[in-house]
This record gives structure tokens, sequence and C-alpha cells, in this order.
């Protein structure tokens, strides 16, 4: 089997480190184009330390899909080059695998017809950890028996958006397994604007942005007399690469864009 040709965007990121480091050990796979917007001219070995890769750090994502011919872009960048870096691959026939969040859900039924076009596949995924689609799965599986449920997500205060992709992602599920309810007291004032969260399909999600904290998220049940806690804790990015790993391998025989990683595990 020929090796997966894999474009890396964001590629001098926190993530998009893992990403390079985690491409260039698999044998199955191997590093054609590495794309940051302020890297500089390096050689994509360099942010990982690494030996030279002959890969050069680009600063165009279009110039390095164009001359490098790959077969998926994996893309951890920022919210707002989501949709365009997404539009660009597919537009030179590569398969995007999205760790970036902010899609709405009309961005990704548009980009499922552009693949299709296309006749390719693509992922976007808000969470490639196997622990955290099982802390959905299992919250989804709870709020069939306990409709009454906050979500408390905790991310480092440098991220961007709020709430968080997973915590969309959980309340869907969530919201797939429950009728709407809306919880608390009907006549409850929030004294301070944004005190109770987020509200989704009758519940609320809680962000907590802090320094030193990595990516936590705990969905809390209540019932009369008892409550039920699901959590999940990440402590490091290299807990996510078995997923994205996994994710470059299957958008290969994938058509149409993929919205949740858990589609793709066995």
């Amino acid at each position: 089997m020929s090796q997966i040709k894999v474009a890396v965007a964001g590629a001098s990121g926190r993530m998009g480190r893992e990403v390079v480091k985690m491409v260039l050990e698999d044998p199955e796979l191997r590093l054609v184009a590495a794309v940051a917007r302020t890297a500089g001219p390096v050689d994509a070995g360099m942010l990982v330390g690494k030996p030279d890769t002959g890969v050069i750090v680009a600063s165009d994502l279009a110039e390095a899909l164009s001359a490098s011919d790959a077969d998926v872009l994996v893309d951890f960048t920022a919210p707002k080059f989501a949709m365009p870096n997404t539009e660009t691959a597919i537009r030179f026939g590569v398969r995007p695998v999205m760790g970036t969040t902010g899609f709405t859900p009309e961005q990704i039924i548009e980009l499922d017809k552009q693949c299709k076009d296309r006749g390719i596949g693509g992922l976007i995924a808000p969470n490639f950890s196997i622990g955290a689609i099982l802390m959905m799965k299992f919250s989804a599986m709870a709020a069939k028996y306990f409709p009454h449920v906050e979500i408390i997500e905790y991310h480092g205060d440098q991220k961007l958006d709020a709430p968080s992709g997973t915590s969309i992602k959980t309340a869907e599920w969530i919201s797939e397994a429950r009728q709407e309810l809306r919880q608390g007291n009907p006549n409850e004032e929030e004294v301070i604007e944004g005190a109770r969260g987020g509200y989704y399909n009758g519940f609320r999600i809680h962000s907590v942005r802090l320094p030193g904290v990595f990516a936590q998220q705990e969905v809390v049940f209540g019932a009369f007399g008892q409550t039920l806690k699901i959590r999940h804790d990440s402590y490091d990015r290299a807990g996510y690469m078995p997923g994205v790993n996994t994710a470059i391998k299957k958008v290969m025989s994938t058509t149409g864009m993929v919205y949740g990683f858990e589609h793709f595990l066995d």
C-alpha cells in the first residue's frame, strides 16, 4: 500500500506539532506539506525536534496544497480559518480532517455537498479523543433516564471559542436522547448576566477558562436524591493522536463530510 500524503495546517501550534510528529513516525504516512502563518521558512522537522524532512513550512495553504499533491489535510488552526481552509482543501481535491471548531450546521451541509461533488471525504471532529467520545456516548445513554443535566467544560484561558466544540457535540447527543426540558425554577432570575451559562435545548453549558487548565468536561445529571457525573480529563495533546491517525486513514475511503469522529470508530 502506498503512503498517504499528509499536509498539516497550523503546523507550528501545539496540536499541529503533535500531528507533524505523529505523521513522521508512522511509516504508512508521509508528510508532504506544513503550513504556519508565522513560523517562517524552516524545515518541518525542526518544529518537533526531528531531522530535516525536506518539507519547508509555508505560509499560504493554497500554494502548499497546489505544490504538494497531498491526499489529506489535517487542520488545527483557529475558528476564523475553519471554513476557508476546508473549502480550499476541497477545491484542490484534498480530504480535510478538521480539528478546528467553529462550523455552523449550515456550513457543514454546504461542505458535505462540496465533498460529494468532488467525490472525496472529509471529517469535522470536535474531539479526537476516544475517551471523550465515550464520555459523550455515556452521557447520551444517561439522558434517557436523567433528563435534568448541565455541562461544565474547562479549558485554558487562551481558547478562542466558548462553549467548546466537544460540549456542543455532547449537547447534541443528549438532545437526541431526551425531549427539550426547561430546567430550574420558572421564576429564576440571573442577578449577574450569564451566571446560569449558555442555554441549549432546555439545559445549560458552562465554560471555564483558566491558565493551568488543559481540557476537561463534566456532565452532571440530577434526580431526586441522587446525582450522576460523567467526566473526561485530557492531560496531554499526544492523547488525541491515535484518533487523528485513524481519521487520516479512514477518510481515504469516505465520501462526503462526516461530522464527529465517532463515525470513524468500529
